[in-house]
């Protein structure tokens, strides 16, 4: 067992960015807040709808040529105590330089993030706060369960709910001009 899994077990109480590095490679973890949360394999349905999402965000960013579109695991850096793994990103072609070896430094563009139970309370709460503070200019939290979509949009150092559909009809992205979903395509 590495040495910061034992810290781990011991229960210490922060944590930093190095910290995160020393863990072993595919290690299920984020770094939020200052502590390592264990964030389990999401489950089959949340991957096809991310999935879903990812091939056609991707699919129009690359026909486009606006940019590139990943998908987790990827690492976030956006402070020494906060280091992500989003479900999908967007980072424009304006702002390539963020993507370093290792891991994305800075805010993405656009992020969405996809609810599962083991998550959703951070994405809803302590990430949704930091991704408004370090000026992500889209947010998109999908629910699955409830087969909904929120698209938050930045606006004046705030995130300002833009739409909101569940069930049916379209999402459109405010970053991505052109890209839309309709709801019902990727449930």
């Amino acid at each position: 067992m590495s040495a910061i899994l034992g810290e781990l077990a011991a229960g210490r109480e922060r944590y930093t960015y190095e910290d995160y590095c020393r863990l072993p490679e595919g290690a299920p973890y984020q770094l939020i807040g200052g502590k390592l949360v264990m964030t389990p394999s999401p489950t089959p349905y949340h991957q096809m709808v991310s999935m879903k999402l990812e091939l056609k965000m991707a699919g129009f960013v690359l026909e486009k040529g606006l940019g590139i579109v990943l998908y987790a695991p990827v690492d976030v850096y956006l402070d020494e105590t906060e280091t992500y793994q989003p479900d999908i990103i967007f980072i424009s072609n304006e702002r390539l330089a963020i993507i370093e070896e290792k891991r994305i430094k800075g805010a993405p563009d656009l992020v969405v993030e996809i609810l599962s139970p083991s998550t959703g309370y951070y994405d809803l709460r302590s990430k949704y706060k930091v991704y408004e503070k370090k000026g992500v200019r889209e947010y998109w939290i999908v629910d699955p369960q409830n087969k909904s979509v929120q698209v938050f949009c930045w606006r004046e150092g705030k995130f300002v709910l833009d739409q909101e559909a569940e069930q049916q009809g379209t999402v459109k992205s405010r970053v991505i001009t052109g890209f839309e979903v309709q709801v019902e395509s990727i449930f």
